[in-house]
């Protein structure tokens, strides 16, 4: 295989990726195994690719003891099995000081397994996948279409939270470029976006990505993730996906379109509702709705992401949903005719820092839940929310979300619906490390702070996130 023919994914087997990876000419020399923490961060080790044939036989042992939220030093070890199907290519060749050597790099993604085989309960992919089994044993779901639209800021550095332009939402600003780049890089790894643009705040910008099944859009996000701060560091620039970084601009969130499919069709649609929406996505939107407050930590995991859901930033912390309404927690995009398969709702109040494989499973299972018990869906609310009076939003019966991190967690400690989707081991160590965040943040950073972006904040989200 030339490296002119080499496919750069769609891998479908073991034996097909070995096939490649093992290949003299295609100089694969290493592969770059690749899994999410409890905190959904990116981990990854990297092997020698012929190492990889008994990876994928055996597994591949680590301490997991080391990696946050996973287990105590005395059941540290793990092993990781890699996904064939997960195998893509890194589109660029690395260089050593000698110019002679130069080699290329491959990631994959796995499951994580305790040493007597058996899966990991504190793998978030494996609880990913647990919710789509079920979706599909409990309610004939075959499929489950999800399409995030992933905010970030381009700084100078991990340090400083200083914007580089002065551009607003689709007018002027800079890198554009690097917008682009990145969106190549992609491309040549089998991942496709929509379009791109500036946002709203300066030094903000937003990529959108193709709609993939859950699971692999979970994987696809992480590369994504990974990719925008690698061609960001190429330009010796940072790039983050921490919340809230700036005081008096929008923050960045991860609205997740979203629909149900089951043998080709979209359950979602139905031609006669004036909203073109089915029962079933009613319910869906229903149940979104009313666990939202249990969500919430899981959608926004951090102290500093409930600052920016305050108002005037644009940010949905109404439980409300409409078609033309952004002010609301659920927007059902307006349909266009000829095109029932694009029939989807968006969840508006993830933001990208989140774990993607525990927002998608948590808030599949909240629609899920409505679709079984049939939640009644309320009125839809067509106006800015943000301009109601008070009584009018009573009138309406509009809930927020909690208005902190602290207050979500109370929410969700009470949810066994939450319990249930995570599972003990992951519902507990979540709530656990929160507790923490919330104990140290509030050691370092006064009341005066609560709708304020402090500089304890930026120290310590920004260089991580």
């Amino acid at each position: 295989m030339s490296e002119t023919k080499l496919k750069t994914f769609k891998y479908e087997s073991e034996k097909e990726v070995l096939s490649a990876a093992l290949n003299p000419e295609n100089n694969i020399e290493f592969v770059r195994i690749m899994f999410p923490d409890i905190l959904g961060r990116g981990m990854n080790f990297t092997i020698p690719s012929y190492e990889l044939e008994k990876a994928f036989k055996d597994g591949k042992g680590f301490d997991g003891s080391s990696v946050e939220g996973f287990v105590r030093i005395e059941e540290s070890d793990l092993i990781i099995k890699p996904d064939a199907q997960t195998f893509r290519l890194l589109p660029w060749e690395y260089k050593g000081f000698n110019n002679d050597l130069r080699w290329r790099e491959a990631v994959i993604f796995g499951d994580i397994l305790k040493p007597d085989g058996s899966p990991y309960e504190g793998d978030s992919r494996y609880i990913l996948k647990r919710v789509l089994e079920k979706s599909k044993k409990d309610h004939d779901v075959d499929d489950i279409m999800v399409g995030p639209e992933l905010e970030f800021f381009i700084f100078p550095n991990k340090h400083e939270a200083v914007p580089l332009d002065d551009g607003g939402y689709f007018f002027g600003g800079l890198h554009g470029g690097i917008r682009k780049e990145i969106q190549l890089l992609l491309k040549k790894m089998g991942i496709d976006s929509e379009y791109d643009h500036h946002e709203v705040a300066n030094g903000q910008h937003e990529i959108d990505l193709r709609y993939l099944s859950a699971l692999k859009m979970a994987d696809v996000s992480m590369l994504f993730r990974y990719m925008v701060k690698k061609v960001a560091e190429m330009h010796g620039l940072y790039a983050t996906f921490m919340p809230k970084p700036l005081n008096a601009q929008n923050g960045s969130g991860m609205h997740v379109h979203q629909s149900l499919w089951r043998k080709g069709k979209n359950l979602f649609f139905e031609k006669n509702d004036s909203y073109h929406l089915s029962a079933t996505a009613k319910h869906y939107i229903a149940g979104l709705m009313a666990h939202s407050g249990e969500l919430a930590p899981v959608l926004n995991q951090w102290v500093n992401s409930f600052k920016r859901l305050i108002e005037g930033y644009e940010a949905p912390l109404y439980i409300a949903w409409g078609q033309k309404n952004r002010s609301a927690y659920v927007r059902v995009p307006e349909y266009q005719p000829g095109k029932e398969h694009a029939t989807r709702l968006e969840l508006r109040s993830p933001d990208p820092s989140c774990n993607l494989y525990l927002a998608f499973a948590t808030m599949f299972m909240a629609g899920l839940k409505g679709v079984k018990e049939k939640y009644p869906l309320a009125d839809p609310v067509e106006e800015n929310i943000y301009k109601m009076s008070n009584s009018k939003q009573k009138k309406f019966k509009i809930k927020t979300l909690p208005r902190t991190l602290e207050n979500g967690l109370r929410a969700m400690e009470k949810s066994d619906f939450m319990k249930d989707t995570l599972g003990d081991h992951v519902f507990r160590t979540f709530i656990a490390n929160k507790k923490l965040e919330i104990q140290e943040y509030s050691q370092n950073v006064s009341g005066e702070y609560d709708k304020q972006v402090s500089e304890y904040e930026v120290k310590r989200y920004l260089p991580v996130l």
